[in-house]
């Protein structure tokens, strides 16, 4: 790889300012001064500095993100804040999120530049995981839950694949967390709906379709008033992340 590439690629400067930083003798390569932008390096095993700080380049980078409401699973958007914005800190350069959570929904995205570890998340026939906590504004007949079992029709050419579900009762550990993440900012309406007034449950589904757990509710008679993404697969959303907050992690954490 070219030198001014590396270092463009990890976010240092501009390609045409990273011309003017190796002129000036700023970077050192193994400890030798480099004076070609053109060089080639081994970014795997040579030594990069720039004013004697070293400079890492990770090929693959991995962060989970807890997603607040009110953002877009996007890398641009023109009417609203996406969530690459939250990542100030980084090189953002060729990351995106895996998959989409709605606007209003929150919880655990995967943000990546791994585009075939994407592909296998996202792929229909690997039918990974994902699970959501679900607050609704009615509750859920016996029938209900069975019909999404076995694999509800939501109006689409076939019906959903069975799904996984189960009552959340509030003073839960999910439930606990959520509710911390919420105390500072629940309009009158809010506190209805988190101090245990409606049902929350605990789904898992197997696809990805549009607005697929709110259609299920939908056939149910039933809507979804909060919805919060907590696992993908192995993945699973650190209680420590308050909404908007984000960790870089590894691909032994994903697979």
């Amino acid at each position: 790889m070219r030198l001014d590439k590396f270092l463009a690629d990890c976010d240092i400067a501009t390609r045409s300012e990273l011309k003017k930083i190796i002129k000036a003798g700023r970077v050192k390569v193994n400890d030798e001064i480099a004076k070609d932008p053109a060089m080639k390096i081994n970014e795997g095993s040579d030594s990069v500095t720039l004013d004697g700080a070293p400079v890492t380049y990770e090929k693959l980078r991995y962060f989970m993100f807890n997603k607040p409401a009110g953002c877009v699973s996007a890398t641009r958007d023109k009417l609203s804040e996406t969530v690459i914005a939250y990542l100030k800190e980084e090189n953002i350069k060729g990351l995106f999120p895996v998959g989409r959570l709605d606007k209003d929904t929150e919880g655990l995205l995967l943000i990546t530049n791994d585009g075939p570890l994407c592909h296998d998340l996202l792929s229909p026939k690997k039918h990974v995981d994902k699970t959501y906590i679900v607050i609704a504004d009615k509750a859920l007949s016996d029938k209900d839950i069975e019909l999404m079992e076995k694999g509800i029709d939501i109006g689409d050419d076939k019906p959903c694949l069975p799904a996984s579900l189960g009552k959340i009762a509030y003073d839960s550990q999910p439930m606990t967390y959520i509710l911390d993440a919420h105390k500072d900012d629940l309009s009158e309406d809010g506190e209805e709906v988190f101090n245990g007034s409606y049902p929350a449950y605990s789904i898992t589904i197997h696809e990805g379709r549009f607005h697929q757990i709110k259609r299920m509710f939908e056939a149910c008679g039933s809507r979804v008033l909060y919805l919060k993404r907590i696992s993908m697969g192995k993945l699973k959303l650190d209680d420590n992340l308050a909404p908007g907050e984000y960790k870089k992690i590894n691909l032994e954490d994903i697979i």
